[in-house]
């Protein structure tokens, strides 16, 4: 079959079906073009979700008279000064949007430029290009485009719901909005409630935007993170681990002001909070790369949405350490919205929960207390921690240094309830104690010296012949974190020793575990990973268990473990390790405010 020239109607819907996807591909693109021309207001308006109307009004510079035919042609643009694709300094760039968009829709586009007495007015209409006639505006720009798709009709009928496709316009202005926060950004239309986001500026102006866009929990619950390296910087805001979602759809990542969807990005964030969130659960973060345009690919994408670095080894540690010092730095602090979804659920007509009986409220003096945290027998915190004998029951307020305040009680042999000196703190003994015995394992696994204990007798557990391979080909790793392995047979393997931090632990269960997890990996997997999560399931075995009394002593000294030791917000799998209720909110709970 012979090769011929594809007609330029063809040729512009071929990049129509690149660039513009759905509505929400169409707002990016004029929302960008108005930012690169230097709008200070921007007004999105949409019906049929974007569908039958997007209206994008600016106030930035506008188009010259001479230049709006131009502006409607493929590959020609104003934002490449020395047609060098390794300098982009701008959000577009192609030159394809506008032609794009005008192939597959009917597009108008009225703009006054500074310099002209008035405005004019140019019209395409499924690729055709009428000529500009004179026309009325403040200096700035309108784009309108309506019945998206009507010129090929096969791509409308992928389009989703217009509530769909309305929140994907809405997702869209968010991540601009939270990229510029010295724009004021608009977004009204038939299809949805109007949202404004006003014009920020000074110091925190950053944070101010992530709290209208991502709401006040995140902007009370939101830790600074920052770092740099090799010309490469990082900043922005993430949300406590305990501040998180059910999907990704609150993470805005930026590069170079773009925002983006990219794979290294994304897996760069699961990697950070690895031991910190649960892994069906998604952090809540807003954070803004800068580096040099010519160590960042933007042109791998044609909807702009992807990048490649030129190190990303670099990008991605960079990420991944700064906001692991973030987290360290926040010490046990845990989101505000734990304490208030529990408020909520003790509200008049929430559901209840089964009715206490007269066991619950037996105080920790009913029982003998154990010299150890649990069954097995991990060793007390130090005997220095504070006596709780000393305040127990009295009444006194705790020292106003101590944030997680003094042990009162443990009811359900679980949960620790303490004072503090603004309201009450309940902890989750089993999950904080997790969380300390975790750092201990890391602290220790940094210096590659973990304290082992030697049994006297081996201890043999029968495994499967597969998980015994794998734990057997891995037993350098294991050693590294202070469990020592041997084989014992085609079905076996011997426990000769365990770490010192953990004391006597169950190694039938806790080898069961590690084999789980070992079966999950795959070559690829990085020593440092494989390493922190042995040592995260070897914590989980190795603490306090539930069920187990403790001394007043040794519930205080849990407290101030906690205080002392990074990301004690929350266990190893994600979970809160404490509830702290303000006596302002239990003072209304019971009327008196």
């Amino acid at each position: 079959m012979a090769i011929r020239v594809l007609p330029d109607h063809v040729v512009n819907r071929i990049a129509a079906g690149e660039v513009v996807e759905r509505p929400a591909s169409v707002v990016k693109e004029l929302v960008e073009n108005a930012i690169d021309a230097g709008a200070r207001r921007i007004e999105v308006v949409t019906a049929g979700g974007g569908k039958s109307l997007v209206r994008v009004a600016d106030d930035g510079c506008g188009i010259a008279r001479a230049d709006l035919p131009l502006a409607l042609a493929r590959h020609c643009t104003s934002k490449l000064r020395r047609d060098d694709l390794s300098e982009i300094g701008t959000l577009g760039f192609r030159g394809e949007a506008l032609a794009s968009i005008g192939a597959v829709a009917r597009l108008a586009i009225t703009t006054r430029h500074a310099d002209e007495p008035h405005a004019w007015t140019i019209a395409a209409d499924a690729g055709r290009v009428a000529e500009p006639r004179p026309a009325s505006h403040a200096c700035g720009t309108t784009t309108e485009v309506r019945d998206l798709f009507f010129a090929t009709p096969a791509r409308l009928k992928f389009l989703r719901s217009d509530r769909a496709e309305a929140s994907a316009v809405a997702d869209v202005v968010k991540r601009l909005a939270l990229a510029h926060p010295g724009i004021r950004f608009i977004l009204a239309g038939a299809d949805r409630n109007p949202v404004d986001y006003p014009a920020l500026g000074g110091t925190g102006a950053t944070l101010a935007r992530m709290g209208q866009v991502l709401g006040a929990d995140f902007a009370d619950n939101a830790m600074p993170v920052f770092g740099e390296r090799d010309g490469v910087r990082i900043e922005g805001f993430a949300g406590l681990p305990t501040l998180n979602r059910a999907n990704s759809l609150s993470q805005f990542v930026f590069v170079n002001g773009r925002p983006l969807r990219d794979p290294t990005l994304a897996g760069a964030l699961r990697a950070a909070y690895a031991d910190v969130l649960a892994r069906d659960r998604y952090p809540v973060l807003a954070l803004f790369l800068d580096l040099p345009p010519a160590e960042v690919d933007v042109n791998v994408h044609p909807a702009k949405l992807e990048v490649r670095f030129r190190d990303p080894g670099l990008v991605r540690g960079l990420i991944i350490g700064s906001i692991r010092d973030a987290l360290a730095k926040e010490g046990f602090r845990a989101a505000t919205s734990v304490g208030a979804a529990t408020l909520e659920a003790l509200r008049p007509g929430a559901p209840q929960a089964r009715a206490p009986t007269a066991d619950t409220w037996r105080g920790w003096a009913a029982e003998p207390a154990l010299a150890g945290f649990a069954e097995a027998g991990p060793a007390p915190f130090a005997p220095a921690a504070p006596q709780a004998d000393a305040h127990a029951g009295e009444g006194e307020p705790p020292p106003a240094d101590y944030p997680l305040g003094a042990a009162r009680a443990q009811i359900h042999g679980n949960y620790i309830v303490a004072q503090t000196a603004d309201g009450l703190v309940i902890v989750d003994q089993h999950a904080a104690h997790e969380r300390i015995v975790y750092e201990k394992l890391k602290a220790a696994l940094s210096g590659r010296a973990v304290p082992r204990q030697m049994l006297l007798i081996p201890e043999i557990v029968d495994l499967p012949a597969d998980d015994v391979d794998r734990i057997l080909a891995r037993a350098g790793e294991l050693a590294e974190v202070g469990l020592a392995v041997e084989g014992f047979g085609p079905g076996a393997v011997a426990v000769t020793e365990t770490p010192a931090l953990l004391g006597a632990v169950d190694a039938q269960a806790l080898l069961r575990d590690i084999a789980d997890d070992l079966a999950a990996w795959d070559a690829s997997t990085r020593l440092r990973e494989r390493l922190d999560h042995v040592a995260a399931t070897m914590a989980c075995h190795g603490s306090v268990r539930s069920g187990r009394r403790l001394k007043p002593a040794e519930m205080d000294a849990l407290l101030r473990e906690m205080e002392a030791t990074p990301q004690a917000g929350q266990c190893n799998h994600g979970r809160p390790t404490y509830v702290e209720l303000k006596l302002s909110d239990i003072e209304r709970l019971f009327g008196r405010r």
